[in-house]
């Protein structure tokens, strides 16, 4: 006799991924909005925005935080075995990967 509550709680998880989906991409638009005005703080707190938003749109999903940044690292690591532009022109991926390994480390 579960069965109209397991309806809601499926209507809310879908309806909850539905809203993370659109708080995405008003994020995303909010960063571009901010690129023209070119206003440091807003634009760190669109970016900030994104960032959360896709983990919390990952752990709906069965994404585990954990998961989501070892595959960060992974992908950091698989770009830099491939001389990728950007850590040929600016260091960005050794930079982003040595933040990550701290982060991990400062955590255990």
């Amino acid at each position: 006799m579960n069965r109209p509550r397991q309806e809601v709680d499926i209507a809310r998880k879908l309806h909850t991924i539905e809203w993370l989906k659109s708080e995405l991409l008003e994020g995303v638009s909010l960063f571009f909005k901010a690129l023209l005005g070119n206003n440091r703080q807003v634009l760190t707190r669109s970016l900030a925005a994104i960032i959360l938003t896709c983990y919390f749109l990952g752990r709906r999903l069965g994404i585990g935080l954990q998961q989501v940044d070892q595959a960060i690292e992974e992908q950091l690591r698989h770009h830099l075995a491939g001389e990728h532009q950007l850590e040929d022109w600016y260091g960005d991926l050794s930079a982003c990967l040595d933040y990550v390994t701290k982060k991990k480390t400062a955590f255990k």
